[in-house]
């Protein structure tokens, strides 16, 4: 295991906030404060996203989960989907206004968004959380 990946959770625990901050607190990695910022954009984003842990990272639910922190060990990189699988039957992609670039498109439904230290995700502040609005619309 690598020194900034916490133990993992067994099948049978629950999802939740408490369970993120579990995971913050058992966390020892380089990027721990940019990890807590990003969650915070995104929580901050809408009042009914809630979070938990699953792919053994935060993730976030707005009906269902639509985005995943993976933990690396030189960027924070959030995931965002609108479910767990590409849906490969899309005939057109979301339609997101980004024009600060921040979206690196992985599929039709599937984006990832990149910060490599605290000033990145405080001068993307506002674009990130305003992305993160626009996808929760798309959430069945």
């Amino acid at each position: 295991m690598k020194p900034w990946q916490p133990q993992k959770k067994t099948a049978k625990s629950s999802s939740g906030a408490n369970d993120v901050d579990d995971f913050m607190q058992k966390l020892k990695h380089p990027l721990k404060a940019e990890l807590e910022a990003v969650r915070s954009i995104i929580l901050g984003a809408n009042p009914e996203i809630s979070e938990g842990i699953k792919w053994n990272a935060p993730s976030f639910h707005f009906k269902e989960y639509f985005a995943t922190i993976n933990i690396r060990k030189d960027v924070v990189l959030v995931i965002l989907h609108l479910g767990a699988k590409v849906k490969d039957n899309s005939t057109i992609g979301l339609t997101i206004s980004d024009p600060t670039g921040l979206l690196e498109w992985l599929a039709k439904e599937r984006a990832a968004v990149k910060f490599r230290d605290m000033k990145a995700i405080k001068s993307s502040r506002a674009a990130f959380e305003n992305i993160v609005r626009q996808w929760i619309t798309y959430m069945s």
